[in-house]
């Protein structure tokens, strides 16, 4: 199946070095270019694109502000943040906004390509630790857990809520499983209810969600 892509860079000249990179490859197309993020929000929502591979740093609307309109109107279309440097604040506002990742801008071709097929299955771009790192690094931007929790998390059932603490603290399905005694495909199956149950698109999401109520503690990753 082929890959629809859009490219979202105010750099004409790496938009064109992206453009030759994707189209070289047999399962990928690029439908479209945007200088802007205002520009790539409304192209994402007229081409509705599989990845959508987003600057932050552009002209007019900002990449996070175009990320989050396109998470909101084209539920099929997964956005891969673009960032100078592997772990910045770019990158932390862009998981909030509902990114499924993050890359750098010096990424080699083949882990490009290796992610954006990721991205396109709906599997992780970075592992379960380096979005930990991550929030840990920007926890002071974190909503502070609040006395009352989230009521969407009354919606859980026990093995869904274990389900939650054990990927908020970093571990892959696969570790979630021994974790809990349970088979990988079994973990996956609860990710997905979770997903849906709490309206996140990615378990970057569950964990800053995890954060932001309280589940997690910054620092320690221990369960509350």
């Amino acid at each position: 199946m082929t890959i629809r892509l859009l490219i979202a860079d105010d750099e004409s000249l790496l938009r064109l070095a992206f453009r030759m990179v994707l189209e070289a490859e047999p399962d990928m197309e690029v439908a479209g270019e945007a200088g802007e993020g205002e520009e790539a929000a409304a192209m994402a929502r007229r081409l509705r694109p599989d990845v959508v591979l987003m600057d932050v740093r552009m002209p007019g609307l900002d990449g996070i502000e175009a990320t989050r309109r396109i998470v909101r109107d084209c539920p099929r279309s997964r956005v891969l943040i673009l960032t100078t440097f592997d772990l910045d604040e770019y990158a932390f506002a862009g998981l909030k906004a509902g990114a499924a990742g993050f890359l750098p801008k010096n990424t080699r071709p083949v882990e490009l390509l290796s992610a954006i097929r990721n991205v396109a299955a709906g599997e992780a771009v970075l592992s379960p630790r380096v979005t930990r790192r991550l929030l840990e690094r920007f926890a002071s931007q974190l909503t502070p857990g609040a006395p009352e929790r989230d009521e969407r998390l009354a919606e859980l059932t026990s093995r869904e809520y274990e389900v939650l603490v054990q990927v908020a603290r970093g571990l892959s399905n696969a570790e979630a499983a021994v974790a809990l005694h349970l088979a990988e495909a079994t973990v996956k199956t609860h990710l997905s209810r979770v997903l849906l149950k709490l309206g996140l698109r990615s378990r970057a999401q569950v964990v800053v969600f995890a954060y932001e109520n309280g589940i997690v503690r910054p620092s320690t990753f221990d369960s509350t």
